[in-house]
């Protein structure tokens, strides 16, 4: 009698928890945004016509790390507008390691006026993220950054609580402060991205966003917890959520980078999580609304992570590991057609154990702007332009 009694509660917890799950899912897609109608893409402003071919370095170096930061990672370019004293301000996750207690979101920009970056600082702090969130987060990674349509700054990065990356939750944090300078930017968290009914957890942003005609912007996001698929986020110009869209079925690629080919032909590229792997790709021939599959590229993929430019119709950049199993060869690629690339510049070649990897790739004062992360330990840079009167 004592058994049955202790199974009928058993059951009766069980049905509870199951319906507390159900009414979870339903809330969730009660809230969540709807799929967006199609978009227009737009192109870099004095971006068109360069021969890519004729690219030539005209600066490199490392970034400034802050102080005693012994580790950096992932970082990111945002191109800043004209009139701003900055050309690109660069965003990457430093720390004692990869996911160590004391990891933060760094920043630098680089000042037109010296024409140096600027000394690091600190942007994002986790415990004042999860003061001001109400609830703890244990790991930063990834930054993103947009400008949207008042030239403030948004942040999106990928943060867990407890678990590994797979577990992440993508946190939206805007600029609080009067201007977005180095010294006085102040970033505030807005929330989590409601992505997924289990607690948003699994989704990470890596790849700077699409930037569309009426202001707003598509960032390219991806969901890793057991599967591997990509994904769009669909932002207004303000910087509002209003929905997201699974660009693929198959289940081994993730951080995609969307690429421009007309304003609503778009590519989107992706790394490979495969053994012997190729980079993938995935297209939309309406701004996104609907995607499908393409055959992987003849680019091989060592599960590492590409960024792409589109310049102008017919004109993309590609930073992508270009060695079948490591992440020694970084190279920079153009293309036509966003399928197939053709090499245009060694980034960094080293020996293997030595890494280069997590590109990104920005257009700012006629220049094309890459930054990686050079073994773990700093953030490396290089500066592009194509030499005056040279055209295709």
């Amino acid at each position: 009698m004592i058994f049955r009694k202790g199974l009928q509660s058993r059951v009766v917890r069980a049905g509870g928890a199951l319906t507390f799950l159900l009414l979870a899912m339903v809330v969730d897609l009660w809230q969540r945004p709807i799929a967006p109608v199609p978009a227009q893409a737009v192109f870099p402003t004095g971006a068109k016509d360069l021969d890519l071919a004729q690219l030539r370095p005209v600066a490199s170096g490392a970034i400034p790390m802050p102080e005693g930061a012994a580790a950096a990672h992932a970082s990111n370019l945002l191109a800043m507008p004209a009139d701003h004293p900055a050309a690109v301000t660069a965003f990457w996750f430093a720390g004692d390691r990869e996911s160590a207690p004391n990891v933060q979101i760094a920043a630098s920009q680089f000042d037109r006026a010296t024409q140096k970056w600027l000394p690091a600082r600190y942007v994002v702090d986790r415990h004042l993220m999860g003061e001001q969130l109400g609830f703890g987060l244990r790991r930063l990674g990834n930054p993103v950054a947009w400008l949207d349509a008042s030239n403030r700054v948004h942040l999106f990065v990928v943060a867990t609580g407890w678990g590994g990356w797979a577990a992440s939750r993508i946190l939206h944090l805007v600029q609080s402060s009067a201007d977005n300078t180095l010294a006085k930017m102040e970033l505030v968290p807005v929330r989590v991205l409601p992505l997924s009914w289990l607690w948003n957890t699994s989704f990470l942003v890596r790849n700077a966003p699409l930037p569309l005609a009426d202001g707003g912007m598509v960032l390219p996001a991806h969901f890793e917890i057991g599967t591997k698929y990509p994904v769009a986020l669909r932002f207004d110009k303000t910087g509002e959520f209003l929905g997201m869209v699974r660009l693929s079925k198959r289940t081994h690629m993730l951080q995609p980078t969307l690429l421009a080919q007309t304003p609503e032909h778009w590519v989107a590229l992706m790394r490979d999580t495969r053994p012997d792997g190729h980079i993938t790709a995935v297209q939309t021939l309406d701004g996104g609304q609907h995607w499908s599959d393409l055959p992987d590229l003849n680019e091989t993929n060592p599960d590492a992570a590409v960024a792409g430019l589109a310049m102008a119709p017919g004109q993309s950049l590609l930073a992508h590991n270009t060695s079948p199993h490591s992440r020694s060869l970084l190279d920079l690629s153009a293309s036509p057609d966003g399928v197939h690339w053709a090499s245009v510049q060694a980034l960094a070649h080293g020996a293997d154990g030595d890494e280069y990897s997590y590109p990104a790739v920005a257009w700012a004062d006629q220049s094309v702007w890459v930054s990686y992360t050079d073994h773990r330990r700093s953030i490396a840079w290089q500066r592009f332009t194509v030499p005056a009167g040279v055209k295709p």
